[in-house]
Order: structure tokens, then sequence, then C-alpha cells
């Protein structure tokens, strides 16, 4: 299978666009919007979740610079909108390395916009699915030094990634590379847990998604802790995003908190 860069079209709605929108990012068209909006009116809970999702990533990206973790690998990154990985992680430590890695166009340009000037931090335009074009691509060997920790974040990323490209060994692949220290995140949606209007919120968004050629799958807390096998599961271990070590406990009681697991896991240092 042949894999590699999409190619732009403004004609067709894109996911990480939309992301973007129910984010309120200001990168996305038209097409993106009343997909979007379209999505809204069948799935009123997607920009919760989105806005869960993306508190776990600051989350993590914090604790794991708590535990001495200075460069990061951010699969599947999209848009990078406020409060990104490099932003998090350079409030804290300036020279904290980020390579961004996406396939779609706007995201790529747009970031490489934002991120011109920035000595520790980049994007590469790669498809997650070639393992090789990551992590040897030029711009990723000049920033990250495997030989030392990395934290890969795989973060709403493999709902994206059907049966037929393998997710788990897609994961095993990159765990792989990482030396002992290094940390995994890993967030995706699920239903198992929610109620029956949710559940069908769900199917309906998956239903969308598909008529606009972007397949989301969904799928149980156990699938999705055995990509960790091997690893040492930090504590909650795979729990409801709003559930991983919140900050406060606002986000508990989001109606939307059934809709997705988080977890971070240690690569075991011997």
């Amino acid at each position: 299978m042949s894999y590699g860069p999409k190619e732009f079209d403004v004609d067709i709605p894109s996911a990480a666009r939309a992301y973007d929108y129910f984010l309120g990012g200001a990168h996305n068209f038209a097409v993106d919007r009343a997909f979007a909006d379209q999505v809204l009116t069948i799935a009123p809970s997607v920009p919760q979740v989105t806005r869960l999702n993306r508190s776990f990533l600051q989350r993590a990206v914090r604790f794991q610079l708590d535990q001495g973790i200075r460069q990061f690998l951010d699969l599947g990154s999209g848009i990078p909108t406020v409060g990104n990985v490099h932003e998090i992680a350079q409030q804290r430590v300036p020279d904290a390395r980020v390579v961004y890695v996406d396939y779609e166009p706007v995201a790529y340009k747009y970031a490489k916009t934002l991120l011109e000037g920035n000595p520790h931090a980049t994007i590469i335009q790669a498809d997650v699915r070639d393992v090789a074009a990551v992590l040897e691509h030029p711009e990723t060997r000049a920033l990250l030094d495997f030989s030392q920790p990395i934290g890969l974040l795989i973060v709403g990323l493999l709902l994206f990634i059907g049966p037929q490209d393998r997710p788990e060994e897609l994961v095993a692949a990159y765990r792989s590379q990482l030396a002992p220290g290094s940390y995994l995140t890993i967030s995706h949606i699920a239903d198992e847990h929610a109620d029956p209007e949710l559940r069908a919120q769900v199917a309906r968004l998956v239903a969308a998604y598909a008529q606009a050629n972007e397949h989301v799958y969904v799928r149980t807390r156990d699938e999705i802790g055995a990509w960790f096998q091997g690893l040492e599961l930090v504590e909650p271990g795979v729990a409801f995003l709003p559930d991983w070590r919140p900050d406060s406990a606002d986000e508990a009681g989001d109606v939307a908190r059934p809709l997705g697991y988080g977890a971070v896991a240690r690569v075991p240092v011997p």
C-alpha cells in the first residue's frame, strides 16, 4: 500500500480542519464549517469531546515534563491551535523540542508559518502509517535524539486508522524505536459506557464522516489498553479523558465524559 501526504482540496471537508473549527480555530474553510455544522446537528456532544481531548493532551504533556521529558513526537497533530504541545512544553522548558507530523496540507503549511523562527519545533508533512518516512525524516532526526527518552503522542489519531492498517502493529513499530524511560500517550473515541442517546450520536457521527470519506473507528477500553502491553501504565491507567489526572473536578461531569479514553505509559528501564 502506498502512503503519502494528503492532496489539498478546498471542495472536500477535512477532519483536521473540522477539529480546528470545533476548538474555535480560524484555519478552516466554508466546506469544513458546513460539514462541522452538519455534525453538530446530529452529534452535539462533539465539541465537548474535542475540548476534553485537548485538555487531556495538555495534562499529559505537563506530566511528562515533570518526569524530565524534553522532546516530543506528536503524530497526527492537526492544526496547532492555541495550547498545543510546543506552547505547553516551551512555557516551562524553553528549549524543549517538538516534532509535529501531519499529512493534511493546511495543517502543515500553517504550522510551518507558526513555527518559523522557533529552532526547537517543526512540522513534517508525512503519513503516520509510513513509520520510516516519519522517523527517518531529516527534520525529525535533526531535532529528536532517539537514544534519549521521548514523549510519543498519538492523541485523537488512531480513530482514523482502520483495521486494514493494523493499528496495533503501527503503535508497536513506533514503540520499538523509543528509548527506555520514554512515554507513550494515546487517546481514542469510545462509547461502550455511554447512554443510548450518546451512542446514537456516535453512530451518526461515524456515518457523517464516512460520507465525507473520513472513516472513524470506535474502539473499546480493552482494545485501547492492548496497545500499551509491556509498558508501565501511569495511574489511573486507561481512563475517561477528564478522569486522567484532572486539574479540577469541573470536567468530570461533562456529558461527553464516557466518549473517550486516554492513557500514558512508560517504556520500562532495565
